[in-house]
């Protein structure tokens, strides 16, 4: 369950990446102010966190049905039927018509990072009251970036703790601003939660460099695996008895929209499939590695048996 996007990638020479304390980041991708830029590469494609996860399940062999909100309009109707060509059934969509379905343009530099303009759209009008709870069979509920809707995630915990189905979250900036205090009494029944350093340590209160805290506070908190990603640095896993700890590969990089997802829903499939967390690891890091060298955040998501040798990555246990 999350969001669905149509996203549009924009390649072109005359962005360029410019130091300065004026961004939060530290560095902005600027273009000349009523100049005309070019563009080399466009490519359009299906994103969001919903989406991408649901393929990633899909891809690996898992039945799998993803629930959202899109437009009854063009690029909703395509993304639809884009979900329906990977087998992943989609009748639980919404489809509301007051708004656009979620679009996005991400501008890419040449070293593979990249900027998006996100226009949310019907994504924000996530209801409870349209979720068709009472006609879904599952033996795990994924939730990706709600818009924040917590009567969802409340609705989604109770209908799971009734149904006895696992929970896992890869949960999205609108959720965590809730806060760690609304959330706490929810997560205690998730199977496993991701997110990165940089949310963890906000979140917490925990300053950034603290991970041993960051774990302690949220081995508390959740009855299952936490994974906290650290983009280049790689990604620690704690399973409330022990830390895992891996890298990531150098391989090429061509843009990076969705990682993470590939990532979270990558250890998710195989920590399903085999019950072993290196291993989750392990196929995690190969579907994010193999995400990033294509445009787009599904073009590159891994097939059942595509997975290269294993390991890919060596994985540290403390």
């Amino acid at each position: 369950m999350g969001s669905t996007t149509r996203d549009v990638f924009l390649k072109a020479e005359g962005f360029k990446q410019i130091k300065t304390a004026e961004f939060a980041t530290g560095e902005g991708m600027c273009f000349s102010l009523g100049s005309k830029v070019e563009i080399k590469k466009i490519v359009t494609a299906s994103g969001g966190g919903g989406a991408n996860a649901a393929v990633t399940f899909a891809r690996q062999g898992l039945r799998t049905a993803c629930i959202g909100v899109v437009g009854d309009d063009f690029n909703g109707h395509v993304l639809l039927d884009e979900l329906k060509r990977e087998g992943i059934d989609t009748q639980f969509y919404d489809i509301h018509a007051e708004d656009h379905t979620a679009y996005s343009t991400i501008l890419v530099s040449d070293n593979g990072e990249r900027t998006i303009l996100s226009y949310k759209g019907e994504g924000q009008h996530f209801e409870a009251n349209k979720i068709p709870f009472d006609r879904i069979n599952a033996k795990w509920m994924y939730l990706d970036s709600l818009g924040g809707n917590y009567d969802v995630l409340q609705k989604a915990v109770d209908w799971a703790l009734r149904n006895n189905v696992k929970l896992a979250a890869n949960p999205g900036g609108k959720e965590l601003a809730h806060g760690l205090e609304k959330l706490k009494p929810l997560w205690k029944h998730f199977s496993y939660i991701g997110m990165n350093q940089e949310e963890a340590a906000d979140l917490t209160g925990i300053p950034y460099d603290n991970k041993a805290e960051i774990f302690k506070v949220m081995d508390e908190i959740i009855d299952g695996i936490f994974v906290m990603s650290q983009g280049p640095q790689g990604v620690e896993v704690s399973d409330g008895k022990n830390i895992y700890t891996a890298g990531i590969p150098d391989s090429p990089v061509i843009e990076r929209t969705g990682a993470g997802d590939a990532f979270h829903s990558g250890f998710l499939s195989e920590y399903i499939r085999s019950g072993d967390i290196k291993r989750a690891i392990q196929f995690g890091t190969a579907n994010s590695s193999s995400v990033v060298t294509k445009f787009g955040a599904v073009e590159g998501i891994l097939k059942e048996g595509e997975w290269g040798p294993w390991p890919l990555v060596d994985v540290s246990v403390r």
